[in-house]
């Protein structure tokens, strides 16, 4: 659900599997269209046409086994809510960013599956997605009601299909990974204008960086959840020449095209999580302060 650049990606992989049938629904009718058409293509990182079903009627979803959420955070509402009805007996997975999306799909899907992803692309034109970084995805039940055997099972399918993912008893490591990741470099890439290699090639923005994954890293802390690595690490391999150097950030995409961005799920899930917890954390309070700032500039006469 939510045929956008990382939904596109398992999207087009998976449908190249024999043994899975794939719907996509958007409500891009454009892109829909294009994807009936002509198959929905990746260029870039790796090179794909695949064939899913696409619609933009909910209604005409059969029931299906699997969902995977590919919305921005602020969508997970009306994206589920129109098409909780194909998984009364499947699970419905998220690979988001954010903080919150797993509560908000468990007020519609009974089964949920907590999912992190570090693929990354944009979308080109209808039908066409730039494939700009591979990476792994992780998948882990969101509570009791999701057996890990489900989990197992469509973490199979997605690496047969040439999207490598993992089933774990607790995601929320790999999750709040990728929660701290963002948060520390996407809004930085949006304020700035730039991207993920420029933000840390300069000494003041990366030591600010660094003061954002501090904050987020004792948030998670506090809860308890044991990182599976540290941020850190992947934020300099990230901003590798042969890597992401040149990647523009899914926020910065937005400012840019003057959507609204995910600054309340990313910075501002820190934020109320460090409220919850007793952590104090002024430099994530600071940057969702400073993009919602841009934001309102957008309305202004």
């Amino acid at each position: 659900m939510g045929c956008g650049a990382v939904g596109s990606l398992f999207a087009a992989n998976l449908s190249l599997l024999d043994d899975v049938e794939v719907w996509a629904f958007d409500l891009a009718q454009a892109h829909v269209d294009a994807i009936n058409r002509d198959g929905l293509r990746l260029s870039g990182a790796g090179d794909v046409v695949g064939r899913p079903r696409a619609t933009s009627d909910a209604a005409a979803l059969p029931p299906c086994d699997f969902g995977i959420v590919a919305t921005k955070a602020m969508h997970t509402e009306p994206a589920i809510a129109a098409t909780a009805n194909a998984f009364a007996d499947g699970y419905v997975a998220t690979v988001q960013n954010g903080l919150g999306n797993e509560e908000t799909l468990a007020g519609h899907v009974e089964r949920v599956i907590r999912g992190t992803t570090f693929p990354a692309g944009k979308l080109l034109e209808p039908g066409h997605v730039q494939w700009d970084v591979k990476g792994d995805t992780t998948f882990g039940p969101y509570d009791e009601r999701t057996a890990l055997a489900e989990v197992e099972r469509l973490a199979d399918a997605c690496t047969r299909a040439g999207m490598p993912a993992k089933a774990v008893a607790d995601a929320r490591g790999p999750q709040w990974r990728k929660v701290i990741f963002n948060a520390s470099t996407n809004p930085i890439g949006a304020l700035t204008g730039l991207t993920h290699g420029r933000v840390c090639e300069r000494a003041d923005l990366r030591a600010l960086v660094t003061g954002l994954v501090d904050e987020g890293k004792a948030v998670a802390a506090a809860q308890g959840i044991e990182l599976d690595a540290d941020p850190e690490g992947l934020i300099d391999h990230a901003a590798r020449k042969d890597v992401a150097y040149d990647h523009k950030a899914s926020m910065l995409q937005d400012v840019e095209a003057r959507r609204q961005t995910e600054i309340d799920y990313l910075n501002g899930g820190i934020v109320r999580f460090g409220g919850e917890y007793g952590v104090p954390t002024p430099l994530n309070a600071a940057i969702q302060a400073l993009v919602k700032g841009v934001e309102a500039s957008w309305t202004q006469s």
